[in-house]
């Protein structure tokens, strides 16, 4: 199979994602909407003239070299990773490198490692672990595979040990939904999870989707405040609803978590494909006992398996199983929920002109 780079249109683009069970919302056109400090352009792989493989690739110029980019592909491209890495990867790189790219950073959204909620309970447990990966996790053979590929072609992992860095995580959390009913995911919870939503409805939260951005917004720069990390502008979000919505009206869903009038939690659930994502979340430091952050994320489980979503994705984690750090709170929040940790191969960069490159980092890292 030889395969053939080139742009492809929005409606080509969206086209294929809706033909895939699988893509992250990171890969879809609306993304690139959202993004507008990127220069951003679709591309399709071609075997002939049939459309095989789609990618958004957001464009990031070094500073006063406009035309000279860092072309970053977040959780895609959307390809065949099973297949022969050189002839997917090879034309993209020849095609990016003549346009002006000194580097160029994929995602793959592949798996390496899984872990279940039962192994990093035990994990917790046991002094001698502080991290995933000290744990026996069930691999992933295509993602060992993609990734001893990566590194034999050059390319440099970009995935700092914390699990976080400037790209997209490289650790998740997810519940798998595939031929579950709601008892059966209620069940797999925690006895604290399943308390926590049966409190939350005995108390009298009420979740309704609802449009009030303004009103999340408000209380998600309370959380940013509270939780020490910059929120983003209303604007954003009001972009990101508006261009996701007028790809697919079900696309993006807001949930407002209410206890006698007052708003306790909100959240917002991005689906596509048979993929449910928790994309953003908001809660209130009063009335943290009725639990309306549970309220929310059961409300979007249950609407997920509804829409015969496979997996809930809870988004990001960090890797330590150590009770004193304090990234320990959110993997033990999100594992109670009974599903799995899961690392995937993370973020790799292929530089193409090296002294820009490493302007580029420096510069990155000045801003901090």
């Amino acid at each position: 199979m030889t395969l053939t780079v080139g742009p492809i249109t929005a409606a080509e683009h969206l086209a294929f994602v809706r033909a895939q069970r699988f893509v992250s919302f990171l890969q879809i056109p609306a993304w690139a909407a959202v993004k507008t400090e990127w220069r951003s352009e679709a591309l399709g792989w071609f075997d002939g003239p049939r459309l095989v493989g789609a990618g958004l690739v957001l464009h990031r110029p070094v500073p006063r070299l406009k035309r000279r980019t860092l072309a970053y592909l977040p959780e895609g491209p959307v390809i065949d990773w099973t297949g022969d890495l050189r002839a997917w990867l090879d034309p993209l790189v020849a095609r990016l490198k003549a346009g002006g790219a000194f580097a160029i950073r994929l995602g793959p959204p592949v798996r390496t490692d899984t872990w279940t909620a039962a192994q990093v309970k035990e994990g917790f447990a046991d002094p001698g672990v502080r991290r995933l990966t000290e744990l026996p996790g069930q691999p992933d053979l295509v993602g060992v595979r993609l990734t001893n590929a990566l590194r034999e072609a050059g390319w440099l992992p970009q995935n700092p040990k914390e699990g976080f860095g400037a790209g997209h995580p490289q650790f998740k959390y997810e519940i798998p939904l595939a031929g579950r009913t709601e008892d059966d995911v209620l069940q797999g919870m925690n006895q604290l999870w399943r308390r926590n939503i049966r409190r939350a409805a005995r108390a009298g939260v009420e979740v309704t989707v609802g449009e009030d951005l303004e009103a999340f917004h408000d209380l998600y720069v309370h959380t940013a405040a509270r939780d020490h990390f910059t929120p983003r502008p209303l604007s954003y979000f009001a972009t990101m609803v508006a261009a996701m919505r007028a790809e697919d009206p079900e696309r993006v869903r807001l949930y407002f978590a209410r206890h006698e009038g007052d708003l306790v939690a909100a959240t917002i659930l991005v689906r596509v494909g048979t993929h449910a994502c928790y994309a953003h979340g908001a809660s209130s430091t009063d009335k943290r006992e009725v639990r309306g952050s549970n309220a929310c994320q059961w409300a979007m489980i249950r609407d997920a398996l509804a829409a015969g979503c496979e997996v809930y994705d809870l988004r990001g984690i960090t890797p330590t199983l150590d009770g004193g750090d304090p990234h320990a709170g959110l993997i033990q929040f999100k594992a109670g929920t009974g599903g799995q940790a899961v690392r995937y191969v993370g973020e790799w960069d292929l530089v193409l002109r090296p002294a820009l490159y490493r302007a580029f980092q420096l510069s990155m890292k000045r801003r901090g």
